[in-house]
């Protein structure tokens, strides 16, 4: 085991990345880079034009990634172009981070598969083939190994390794990173590429383990297939897993009952097989299609931007807007319908209340129908599942809904659920019951600073980061995706390869003027959280009690932590800031 000391008794800069800490998390801690010109190396030099060592010995890195997800492997494939030792570490057996883990029946992205993949090489955008409009879960981690194996990744990807602490030395400028079997890795930069959606959350029920039949987690699915063909099924959570896992597990089971505590609003993906003539359409124009995806709040291309407010159509004309929307299919598309949905609560409400009526009209029975109408929150305010007849499925005799709003779950017994109402039971239980978000895969490892700085101390009241990038007080760690970043509220590969080319950019920056500590500025930090808030408080997002504000964790801050000014508009300030000499950042030698 090698100690921290080590970046500065070798006289180099060490970048770690940390890849897959827990579940599909793609953490990225980053180090110091530190450069020392007195020591002569044999290869060819990574950073600050030295070379490393081949004699080095193998537990230390120029950087550290965590998380082998799409934002581990894209950040690990860069920093190979600077020449840099790098590591990943990866809890699972294999890459694909929130794909490799949620397994469960139905899983499917919400982004056209055209749309959901990597820009940066066409070769490999022509040569992937996407079966579906929206792809599900093994065709994206076909696709997710395929990248691993083009590129030849997996050499330096550590799996089944989960990170359990990262401390900086401020005297060596040095990360030495710990895992759960006793590990230690030393590099100067520590990149936390951990994911979003990367810490499953089971509920802490009275009597989970005295349940004799069997429970699954959908953010923990076995990698085998579950069989529910004839058994008694319970599932707890509709939002957008439980609403794709249901329909699904219907069909099988004996009989499901679904325990809804929060009605959601969900549409239509209307899923299609993708003709050979559309793919070779949009693959002819691929170049061109990303170019404007750049340009849009979304980064997503093929939705015009609205040019009206709802209530400048009159109440016939919005119907055939939005019927059109519900038709076509897509979550983005409806929510871009017109450009107040989401910061005035009347347009809002126009939109709502035709969904409502949609689900009144799906679903026979009046009661069922009205228990399933959202009315706590606003449509779009919390994320927009879509579904492949999920409000269909409640027509099924097999299928009951049980209203735990009313009726809550007092605990889990041996044989199934019980409310105040009456114990049912079950032969297997499905928790759909989502992520500690945003922050939660970071703040599952103890990030510390020698000067006595603790992350988690510093976020007990909430996230606070400079762009969603990086936090005050601990150097040369760089995140991906981060809170306070747009994130989860865009097509997340186009989020996490803009934050990888500008991470990339520093580096190089960082490299070519040998300087070895890069620190977020308090003030800048301070002014950045403040403009997120303030972004977020001129819309209806945070009035829903929704993820995105930890609303789902008990007794976690309530912040709303998504950048919701657009991917558009915070690609322009992340490079108005290198543009600037990395405004707002401390680079020291």
């Amino acid at each position: 085991m090698y100690s921290a000391s080590y970046c500065a008794v070798r006289h180099r800069w060490e970048f770690v990345l940390f890849i897959g800490n827990y579940a599909s998390q793609n953490h990225v801690a980053w180090g110091s880079l530190k450069i020392r010109l007195d020591y002569a190396y044999t290869q060819n030099s990574s950073i600050g034009d030295t070379a490393m060592t081949s004699a080095a010995p193998a537990s230390q890195y120029d950087v550290v990634v965590i998380g082998a997800g799409f934002a581990g492997m894209y950040t690990l494939h860069r920093l190979r172009e600077l020449k840099l030792r790098v590591k990943v570490l990866e809890a699972g057996d294999g890459v694909g981070g929130t794909w490799y883990w949620n397994r469960y029946p139905g899983a499917r992205c919400d982004v056209e598969s055209l749309e959901y993949s990597y820009s940066f090489s066409d070769d490999l955008q022509q040569e992937w083939e996407w079966p579906e409009r929206f792809a599900v879960q093994p065709d994206i981690l076909k696709y997710a190994n395929h990248v691993a194996d083009r590129f030849d990744l997996r050499r330096d990807i550590q799996f089944n390794t989960r990170v359990k602490s990262a401390t900086f030395d401020r005297q060596t400028n040095c990360w030495t990173i710990g895992t759960t079997t006793g590990e230690m890795l030393s590099a100067n930069f520590c990149i936390m590429a951990s994911g979003n959606l990367s810490l499953p959350r089971v509920p802490d029920f009275k009597g989970l383990n005295n349940f004799k039949g069997k429970w699954y987690h959908t953010g923990q699915w076995p990698h085998e297939k579950v069989d529910f063909t004839g058994k008694r099924v319970g599932i707890i959570g509709t939002g957008a897993s439980g609403i794709q896992t249901i329909p699904v597990v219907a069909k099988e089971a004996k009989h499901l009952h679904v325990f809804q505590r929060t009605a959601n609003f969900s549409v239509p993906s209307v899923n299609h097989k993708l003709s050979p003539e559309v793919v070779k359409k949009h693959k002819a124009n691929y170049k061109q299609a990303r170019a404007e995806a750049n340009k849009t709040p979304f980064g997503i291309s093929g939705y015009p931007p609205p040019s009206k407010n709802v209530l400048d159509d009159s109440e016939a004309d919005r119907e055939v807007i939005f019927e059109k929307k519900w038709n076509t299919g897509g979550n983005i598309s409806f929510l871009y319908s017109y450009k107040d949905l989401l910061i005035n609560k009347d347009a809002n409400e126009a939109v709502s209340e035709f969904v409502r009526r949609k689900i009144r009209t799906i679903v026979k029975d009046a009661k069922v129908a009205q228990i399933l109408c959202p009315d706590d929150h606003y449509i779009g305010t919390k994320r927009l599942p879509l579904d492949t007849d999920y409000f269909e499925t409640f027509n099924r005799p097999n299928v009951t809904l049980v209203n735990i709003k009313n009726a809550p779950i007092v605990e889990i017994t041996e044989k199934g659920i019980k409310t105040t109402e009456g114990e049912y039971e079950f032969d297997a239980i499905i928790f759909a019951t989502g992520f500690d978000a945003m922050t939660g895969a970071i703040m599952d490892i103890d990030i510390q600073v020698t000067d006595g700085a603790e992350l988690r101390k510093k976020w007990s009241g909430g996230p606070k980061t400079y762009l969603g990038l990086m936090t005050a007080g601990f150097p040369n760690m760089l995140i991906i995706t981060g809170p306070g970043s747009p994130s989860v509220k865009t097509n997340m590969i186009s989020a996490i390869e803009q934050h990888v080319d500008w991470i990339f950019d520093l580096l190089k920056h960082v490299k070519d003027k040998q300087y070895a500590r890069v620190e977020a500025d308090l003030d800048a930090e301070e002014k950045w959280v403040k403009h997120v808030n303030e972004v977020a408080d001129s819309t209806l997002y945070p009035l829903a009690n929704s993820w995105y504000v930890g609303a789902n964790i008990p007794g976690k801050p309530r912040i709303f932590m998504p950048y919701v000014a657009g991917l558009d508009k915070y690609r322009v300030i992340c490079d108005q800031v290198a543009a600037e000499g990395y405004r707002g950042m401390v680079l020291a030698r």
